[in-house]
């Protein structure tokens, strides 16, 4: 007698569904992975989004009031020191807050 063994088709649909699941959350997760990736801005975006302006050009500006000086240190640091006439807006609250700054107006943000 041969020895023939069958396999049970619950059992198959069992392992194909727990491959099934296993391979959707691995795809996620590598998107997820890429994605974040793929967010992160160059150096160079950075300062092309946000330009900089050289130590002349900022005391050319805050001696003709040309611009406003935004601190975004905390609130506490911007007590310890800070520019003359400039603007404190932590952060962490700049989104929040951001409506309090004039979007005509040129901004010159520090935190050192």
């Amino acid at each position: 007698m041969s020895d023939k063994r069958q396999t049970n088709p619950a059992i198959l649909f069992i392992i194909g569904g727990i491959l099934l699941i296993v391979s959707a959350v691995w795809i996620t997760y590598q998107n997820i992975e890429a994605a974040q990736t793929s967010t992160a801005l160059s150096e160079e975006e950075i300062d092309a989004l946000v330009p900089r302006i050289s130590l002349n050009d900022a005391k050319a500006a805050l001696d003709t009031s040309a611009a406003i000086f935004l601190d975004v240190r905390s609130a506490e640091a911007y007590q310890e020191s800070h520019i003359k006439g400039a603007v404190n807006i932590p952060l962490a609250e700049l989104e929040a807050r951001i409506g309090e700054l004039d979007p005509n107006q040129w901004i010159v943000t520090y935190c050192t």
